[in-house]
């Protein structure tokens, strides 16, 4: 019996290379027997609803190709569900691809593996956060650093990956800290004022800044890194430590493990998978084993 995967594409990711990396992820999938179909949709809303119904349809796989933007909306296909997501990642950030070890903008590389696993029955569960319908694999920003995406959202000058760099520089002149309700599932309810609060099934966001450094995505657990309040000058000290992960240990942050929790701030959006969420208040849980993916 033939056995199909679906890519599931977004051509503009990563300036083009999502057109370019089809060819070669899908020829990796065809030497190993595999029929490929793709998915493209005029519209995120209409890619969606085609991938729903891929998967709906029994699809071996749905293997998004594309960067952290292309597989935020490939989980909420695949979410809850045993059909496998494979990663072909080949965006600007690719921090869902990055926290599980996965090829970076090397389609052929990443298609091989991907087809290697299912050939083999391998991939593994991974969890997943949830706020409301919506499903995340990495982190949910709330604070300065979301500010920062709503800043870097109305640039419209061709800057790819230093878009979040200068929207940072541009936020820092105006951000201070706000006032936070965070409330864990133990009950215990903290009134903080915090430069940002960002919660972590994976470790990364923004292209590599492990802000949830010691996040693991089969743990069952949130990482929940808080940033509290701080002066101008030693935000800019300790924002360039997260590309290490060595910010955890400064006297500024604290970092509380949670299955669920709700954050409440005044005026603040919410962000998961570099995606709007909303304006908090909200309220997120880890879904335990939520999500089968390719990796190793």
């Amino acid at each position: 019996m033939t056995r199909e995967i679906t890519l599931f594409v977004n051509p503009t990711a990563g300036h083009g290379r999502g057109t370019h990396a089809v060819q070669p992820a899908a020829r990796a999938f065809r030497d190993a027997g595999f029929s490929v179909r793709t998915v493209l949709g005029t519209d995120a809303a209409d890619a969606l609803l085609r991938a729903r119904e891929a998967v709906a349809g029994g699809t071996d796989a749905l293997v998004a190709v594309g960067g952290d933007g292309m597989i935020s909306l490939a989980l909420q296909a695949v979410a809850g569900t045993r059909t496998p997501l494979g990663v072909v990642a080949v965006g600007t950030g690719n921090d869902f691809a990055r926290s599980l070890g996965l090829p970076l903008r090397a389609p052929d590389a990443a298609g091989r593996l991907a087809a290697e696993l299912l050939d083999g029955g391998g991939g593994r569960d991974i969890d997943l956060g949830r706020v409301g319908d919506r499903w995340f694999g990495t982190v949910l920003a709330s604070g300065f650093d979301s500010r920062v995406n709503d800043r870097g959202n109305r640039i419209r000058l061709p800057v790819g990956r230093f878009t979040y760099d200068l929207a940072m520089i541009a936020e820092l002149a105006a951000f201070r800290p706000v006032p936070y309700r965070l409330t864990l599932d133990d009950g215990t309810e903290r009134q903080i004022r915090a430069t940002l609060v960002a919660v972590g099934n994976g470790t990364s966001y923004g292209g590599g800044m492990r802000i949830c450094a010691g996040a693991r995505m089969d743990d069952g657990l949130l990482d929940v890194t808080v940033v509290g309040d701080c002066s101008r000058t030693t935000l800019i000290k300790v924002f360039p430590r997260v590309y290490r992960g060595t910010h955890l240990d400064h006297p500024v942050v604290t970092v509380h493990r949670a299955r669920t929790l709700t954050l409440d701030a005044p005026g603040i959006t919410g962000y998961a998978d570099g995606e709007p969420l909303g304006p908090l208040p909200l309220t997120v849980a880890c879904v335990p084993g939520a999500l089968r993916v390719l990796a190793p």
